[in-house]
């Protein structure tokens, strides 16, 4: 019923359009804070893997400088901390980075909770997802794999993780999933920054 109905995508619609409302403050304080403190555009564009393997341009708040390695998970970076940039670190830190992707909600790309939109270029990830049917939905702003382990997961465990909300999507499951987020945000819990030593 909850998806039969399109209820998830007119909840999708409804608390995207007053989060960009009520956040939109933040936003300009943001923007401005990443214009004049580092050089480059004040969001960062990316293209990641929607519905159905279709990719899509994810947006973002510029954390990192212009010379940073392109389409480079941050984890996979040898030293990432050399390039975030001051807003960036508390941006990433609290996940206000992600706040922009309330529009790419609005306008149908992602939704809020959902499999993590991968890299174009992550085909393991992608072919473990395919597996599972994960990409045969709308991704998400978070999801059941962020709140178990985010970016510490294996690609197989992440995959698995991703299926299983596949199974059990229903405004219950979704809902657990938006508190437990929350709780994982304050917590600043599975953000890993560069490679393990």
């Amino acid at each position: 019923m909850y998806l039969k109905y399109n209820m998830k995508r007119l909840l999708d619609i409804v608390l995207s359009f007053f989060g960009i409302l009520i956040t939109s403050p933040l936003i300009a304080i943001f923007a401005i804070w990443i214009k004049v403190s580092s050089k480059g555009p004040i969001l960062f564009k990316q293209n990641r893997v929607g519905i159905n393997n279709k990719t899509f341009h994810i947006l973002k708040f510029r954390t990192m400088r212009i010379d940073t390695p392109c389409d480079t998970p941050t984890h996979l970076l040898q030293d990432p901390n050399q390039y975030i940039t001051g807003v960036g670190r508390f941006l990433r830190k609290s996940s206000l980075d992600e706040l922009p992707q309330l529009w790419n909600i609005l306008i149908g790309d992602m939704s809020i909770i959902g499999p993590r939109p991968a890299l174009w270029n992550q085909d393991d990830l992608i072919k473990e997802r395919d597996k599972y049917g994960a990409n045969n939905i709308l991704p998400g702003l978070t999801g059941w794999a962020q709140i178990n382990g985010r970016d510490e997961l294996p690609i197989k465990i992440k995959a698995k993780l991703d299926g299983e909300y596949v199974k059990k999507i229903s405004f219950a499951m979704d809902a657990k999933c938006f508190f437990l987020t929350i709780k994982s945000v304050m917590k600043s819990e599975g953000i890993k920054e560069g490679k393990a030593s």
